[in-house]
Parts: C-alpha cells; structure tokens; sequence
C-alpha cells in the first residue's frame, strides 16, 4: 500500500496536492479547484482524489496510508484582504487608546494625495484604556488597576466581539500586567479569542507589536473555525498523522499553534515554495538564485543567496505591519487571474483585481466577461487553446477572443497586439517585484538564476528573465505543485526573541549570555511539546543590531559555543559587513548596538529525496506530442511551434525554441533564443543561446 508524506497547498484558485512515498521515492501530484467558500472541502476533496490514484487499495479510508500531512494557506491572508476577520476589541495602557490609528505618522505614499489607508480592524468605541504603567527599565510606575480591567471585560463583553487584544506599554520587558489583564478576560468572557502582546509579539516598537497582536486577534477566531472543519474532514477520510501547518518563516506547526497564533501564518502558502526552491536550487547546482511564484491570484518573489533566503522579523503585509519572524517574501497582485482593463486615462493596465478560482477567466465560461491573463495566453496559443490541466477542464478560446477584442477597440489596437500587450503589464509588475529584492538591496539580478513556479510562473519566466538580463532559469520538474512539495522538505521550526538594548561590548557579555539561556529553555519547552527528540533537535542564533540612533536593524548569525568576547567581535564584524552590503558604507568609530536576540528551533523530519535520473541523450524528439501556432512578439506572428509533452522529457534531453512544453500543472515557452535542456533531476534549464 505505500507509506505516503502529502504536501497540500490551498491557494486562491487551485489546490495542489504533492504525494510522495518514503518507501520507494515515487511523487505523485494532484490538482483541484479551489473552494473559497469553505477551503477545508477543496482540501479534503484534493487528498481523497490523489489518494484513491496512488493507493486504491486503501479503499473507505483513503487516507489510512499517510504518516505525514502538512499544509500552507491563504485563509490568514484572504481574511486580512478582505478584512473578513471578527469584531475585536482591545485593550491597552492609559492614554495609548489612539495608537492604532496614530501609528508611526509616516505616509507610505508620500506624493500620493487620494491614498487610502487600511481600515482600523479596532474600531475606537471597542479601544480601552486601563491604569497602569511599566518603565523601559521594567519598574511598575503604576499598578494594574484591577477594576477598571474588569469593567472593561464586561463592556466588551456585552458589546459582542469575538476577540480581545491586550497589549501595554513595555509589556514585553515584563508581562505581570498582561497576564493578570488575560485571567480577568477569560472569567468574564471565557468563549473570547484573547491575545496577549507578551505571548505574540515579546519585542520592543510599541505600534508594530500592537499591531501585530490586534491582527492575531482579528484572525484567531477565522483560523480557528478554518482548523475545527478541516481536521474532521481529514479524520473522515481515515487520517492519523498528526496534521502541520506552515508558517511564515518556512517551518511547520501544529494545528493547536496556528490556531492560537494566526498572524505567523499570513504568508503560509507563499513559504513553502521558497523552501522547495531552497532544496531543489541546490541540488541543480545554482545555490544563488531568484524565486519566482506566480499563482492565480499573485506573484510572489523572494532572493536566495547561498541556498538561503534571509529572514526579517518586522513586515508590512497589505497595509498592516507585522512583527514576526517571515521569509524575505514580497508579493505583488499579479497573477493569471488578474483582470486587464483601460484606466481613466485610456492606459491598458492589469491586476491587482483577480477572477479568482470561480467564476475564473473567461475562458473557463463560468459568466466572467472581463478578460485575465489567462486569456491573453490562450489567444495567443501559449496555453492550450481547447483545455487546461491535461485535458481535464476544458476552456472556450472564443470567448476569451471576444473579451480581449473589446480591450483592443478601446485602445485603437489589434487583437494579438492588446493579447501580448496584456502580458507586458504583467511582466513588468513583475520585474519591478524583482528589482525591490535585488537592486534595492543591493543584489544584481544577473548574478541570480530565476526559479519558475506556481501555475504561471513558467508560462511567463523566459520573458521576465530578458526584461531584467538574467541569463538563466530553472523550472522544476512539478513547478505548479512546488508549493505542496515545499511542505515535505520543510522542518518543524518556532522562533524566539527577547528586546535587549546593549551596546556591543564586554560589558554586556553577562546579560546577553542569559538572554540566550532564557529563550533556550522557551525552545526545550518547544520541543517537549512537538515531541521532538534530542537528535533532531537544532538551534540557530542571530542578533538585530544597528548604529546608535539608527531607527532600523540588521539580522547578523551568532557562531557556535558560548557567548564569549570573540562572540561579540564577530557579531560586530558580521554587523558591518551586513551594513556594507544594504547601504554600501560602514560608519567607523560609531557605537554599535544590540536591539533583539533571537533563536530559531528547529525539529528534523524525514523529509522526501529528490533522486538524480540516468542520462538519456540529447535527442528531445520523442517527446513531441504535436505542434501548434504560437504567437511570438519577436516574429510580430504565429509561429509553427513544437509542442513538448514535460512527461516524456528525460536527463540530457536538448532542444531549441521557439518551443512549448505541457504538463498537467503547467506550461513553459521556450520563446527563440534560448535553449532548454534537462538535468538529472528533471528540472529544465532555460538559457540564452550563444
């Protein structure tokens, strides 16, 4: 019957499912719709189906053969978007009422005079102040006032949220007055979500943390709701594997995690293909390298350096600033189901407005008129023009004809032209996507291979490659699913960190020394409840630090062993070489300071191996399935063009483009140009031609 690992990553308009066997290597992928509605039933539906393909045997529990399942999800995100989240209170330190909207007082879109900003999700009737204060040096100026903490439950209560948030001032050098605040809630209203600044957030910059802990309350009870549905959808399928969850920083939870702390979860299915790519860029051979994630919905994008992609601890996700650890992901509202429309000023633009899963494209014929990216691929014949995901869902090329033709007569232009015009939007969205995690960082994209993935992400990548230079990309054996398969090459992981402001020198060794203690004894508490034993059992340590006076921070890594002065000497050069490498100088003779000392635990899993395949040749031409007309700009055209089935694709396989290779999940063009060959892991290597 097989022992099966299932990866399954819930997006917005498909969810794909990566099944893998422990025992003989074989990986399997699967695909379904989406259901927004409920995206527990897409999920069940999605792991039955693939299950009842690789183990018929298993028969009314089709399930019964899996010993791992993990998942990444957008319902975090999708209920910030669409500020889905419950009605929430707050409560904070006396005359702090105000700093949720006050914020930072900083215009993120200076010269923009019409910019919105995002909805306060508290709004001021729900915002309690309470009597109290602890200084920055952790004294109590004032008492928790226990009274006026008590009505306030009960004027919350009786006002009929869902959720409280409970944050005070410096709470996160000492937490008495936050949790005597979360006792007081939980008698007065014991079926209230309550999140606690202390437990989410423990780290200093006041609006960040209150932030981040209103949003784990606004979204608590949503992923709550989203856990208690999926998990006896997956009991009725005969499941026993204890499910995961991903995170934000790459690693994997319990359900009983995410559903206490949400706000690490917001950028849970984008994580997972970053971590894939991780394992699949080294393997090739190509450590550095860009990823690219287009989905039906978004792009994301994040740079990997060293087979690595940096984490940052502070992030601003769709308006709202976070304060937990996450990949270096940015994303853009860019994906095959963003709508094309002529703004007021007669400009063809595309995105952020998504079709979504249904009604989806106009090709799909579910009522949508307005023409997606989607569309503008399948008239120009990139994509299948009779039917998608391997024959299993058909699609109307007329239709999608007819929508972009309404485009075209608006703006004075020609079918083909306005098609291809589409797609140009598209990829320079995505371009300067890119430039934000390079160029501004001080990267050069062209030292970088661009790692396609995701439904779009091949489909698009040769383009993207040349509007930014790059002279390489890699597109794994199963990108539209990297994302599931993400999920088994990822580890248990959880984050802890402790605010100490130090200056970087001897005289701080004592103090640093037993802030790593502190949160060592958080990350064995950590493992004793995974269940995790000694041998797998990892710690990672870093540092955030900065010039005195400099309002932002640097992540430098901490050697092995004890904390010692060469320690701290490290951490200093590690500094100004991080600084060097952001903002091209380093301030000589500046005071350099220690902010947040941070420490990642990690629990090994048996991860799924990718195995290199035997040489096959270059000859590709058994792998022709057909041909069909293609538009290429280059040509101004249809151009007779080859297509290849990826299936039938072996390693050394060689051919030139212009050229178009299918596969259940996704499509790549290899535009004229480039070349394609496959190595042996099955990956294709798309690159310039000499």
């Amino acid at each position: 019957m097989g022992r099966w690992r299932v990866g399954v990553d819930s997006g917005g308009t498909f969810t794909d499912v990566c099944l893998f066997d422990q025992d003989t290597g074989r990986v399997e992928v699967w695909k379904v719709s989406s259901t927004p509605d409920d995206p527990s039933r897409g999920i069940a539906q999605g792991v039955e189906e693939g299950m009842r393909r690789v183990a018929p045997e298993a028969g009314e529990h089709p399930a019964g053969p899996v010993l791992y399942f993990g998942h990444g999800t957008t319902v975090a995100t999708n209920a910030l978007i669409q500020h889905r989240g419950v009605r929430t209170g707050l409560v904070t330190t006396d005359g702090f009422r105000d700093l949720l909207e006050i914020g930072r007082q900083k215009r993120p879109d200076l010269y923009d005079m019409q910019a919105d900003k995002p909805p306060v999700l508290v709004p001021r009737d729900l915002r309690h102040e309470i009597p109290e204060r602890i200084r920055h040096d952790g004294s109590v100026e004032h008492p928790l006032d226990e009274g006026r903490m008590r009505s306030a439950a009960r004027a919350l209560r009786d006002s009929g949220v869902k959720a409280v948030a409970v944050s005070f001032l410096y709470g996160f050098i000492r937490p008495e007055h936050e949790a005597r605040a979360v006792e007081i809630l939980r008698e007065e209203m014991p079926d209230v979500f309550i999140s606690a600044g202390h437990e989410i957030a423990p780290e200093f910059r006041e609006y960040e943390r209150l932030s981040t802990v209103v949003l784990n309350a606004y979204l608590g009870p949503v992923m709550r709701r989203y856990i208690e549905r999926l998990t006896p959808r997956l009991k009725a399928l005969g499941m026993t594997a204890t499910p995961h969850l991903t995170q934000s920083n790459g690693g994997v939870i319990g359900f009983s995690t995410a559903a206490d702390m949400p706000v690490r979860a917001v950028l849970s299915g984008p994580s997972t293909g970053v971590v894939g790519a991780q394992a699949i860029g080294s393997l090739a051979g190509f450590p550095d390298i860009i990823t690219f994630d287009m989905g039906g919905t978004s792009t994301d994008v994040a740079l990997l350096q060293g087979g690595a992609c940096k984490l940052t601890s502070e992030a601003v996700v769709h308006g709202y600033p976070i304060k937990a650890p996450m990949l270096d992901i940015h994303t853009v509202g860019a994906g095959g189901g963003s709508i094309a429309y002529v703004d007021a000023g007669g400009l063809l633009k595309a995105g952020p407005r998504s079709c979504g899963a249904d009604p989806g494209p106009v090709c799909y014929n579910k009522g949508n008129t307005e023409p997606a990216t989607t569309d503008a691929n399948v008239v120009l014949q990139t994509l299948n023009p009779t039917h998608l995901l391997g024959g299993r869902m058909e699609i109307r090329q007329d239709l999608s004809r007819a929508a972009i033709q309404r485009i075209a007569d608006q703006l004075g232009l020609g079918l083909m032209e306005t098609a291809q015009g589409i797609l140009s939007v598209v990829i320079a969205n995505m371009a300067r996507a890119i430039r934000v995690i390079s160029i501004q960082r001080g990267h050069d994209p062209r030292d970088f291979t661009l790692m396609a993935f995701g439904g779009g992400g091949p489909l698009h990548a040769a383009r993207l490659a040349r509007e930014l230079d790059m002279k390489r990309v890699l597109v794994p054996r199963n990108p539209g699913i990297l994302c599931a398969m993400g999920l088994l090459l990822t580890d248990l992981r959880a984050d802890f960190a402790a605010t100490k402001l130090l200056p970087a020198t001897d005289a701080s060794l004592g103090e640093v020394a037993e802030a790593f203690a502190g949160l060592a004894r958080r990350a064995e508490a950590w493992f004793a409840q995974e269940h995790i034993d000694a041998p797998a059992q990892r710690l990672t340590r870093t540092a955030d630090m900065r010039y005195q006076g400099q309002n932002y921070e640097l992540a430098v890594a901490l050697p092995e062993g004890p904390v010692t002065a060469a320690t701290l000497q490290a951490l200093v050069e590690g500094f100004a070489e991080a600084h060097r490498q952001r903002y091209g100088f380093v301030a000589e003779g500046e005071t350099v300071q220690i902010v947040t000392l941070r420490l990642e635990a990690t629990g090994l899993v048996r991860k799924a191996e990718l195995k290199a395949h035997p040489e096959a040749g270059p000859d590709a031409g058994s792998a022709i399935t057909g041909r069909r007309p293609v538009w290429f700009p280059e040509a101004g055209n249809f151009v007779d063009t080859p297509i290849y089935s990826r299936d039938a694709l072996h390693p050394g396989n060689r051919f030139t483009g212009p050229a178009v290779v299918e596969q259940m999940d996704t499509t790549t063009v290899v535009p004229p140009g480039m070349t394609a060959r496959v190595d042996p892991y099955l990956n294709l290597i798309l690159e310039a031609a000499a």
